[in-house]
């Protein structure tokens, strides 16, 4: 039996810890040793991203966490005591890359819930990939594709599209 991404983020969600933007914002100020890190791939990253997140792709996820690999980063490949916040674009593939972490050894891990979207819905700062700030309705614009026809899937398919 098949499932859709929504189902496989929902129920992964009770084995993992999410938190707002708001309450990042403040561990940001507080939590020296807190990583922030953008599964997203390195386009979305580069467009806008929150500082002081590190890039490390999903895709790649579990290379840049360990020793020994070419993807390997070592801020995150030594952070299994660290808290670690985990940031997509609106808090689905985030979910799931928590999940990996968690599995991985990293004791302190959360998913941004709402993402990129809604730090940026919540008024915090975005910047492109030479730190210049990303003026909020242009990041809008950006965190919101639209999705085409053919994305939408067919009618009765038990599929439903969601915005990741």
């Amino acid at each position: 039996m098949s499932i859709t991404f929504k189902e496989f983020v929902t129920q992964t969600l009770p084995e993992i810890k999410e938190l707002y933007p708001w309450d990042i914002e403040e561990l940001i100020e507080s939590s020296p040793h807190l990583l922030l890190v953008d599964i997203r791939e390195k386009e979305e990253f580069d467009a806008l991203h929150i500082k002081p997140s590190i890039l490390a792709p999903r895709g790649i996820l579990e290379t840049c966490c360990d020793w020994g690999y070419a993807e390997t980063i070592p801020a995150l490949a030594s952070a299994r005591k660290q808290p670690v916040i985990v940031i997509c674009r609106s808090g689905n593939r985030s979910v799931l890359a928590a999940k990996t972490l968690q599995e991985m050894g990293y004791e302190d891990v959360a998913s941004m819930k709402t993402g990129v979207k809604g730090w940026n819905d919540s008024d915090y700062p975005l910047y492109d990939r030479h730190d210049n700030p990303v003026d909020p309705d242009r990041a809008d614009e950006i965190l919101n594709p639209p999705i085409k026809p053919e994305q939408l899937g067919q009618a009765g398919s038990g599929t439903t599209a969601i915005n990741n």
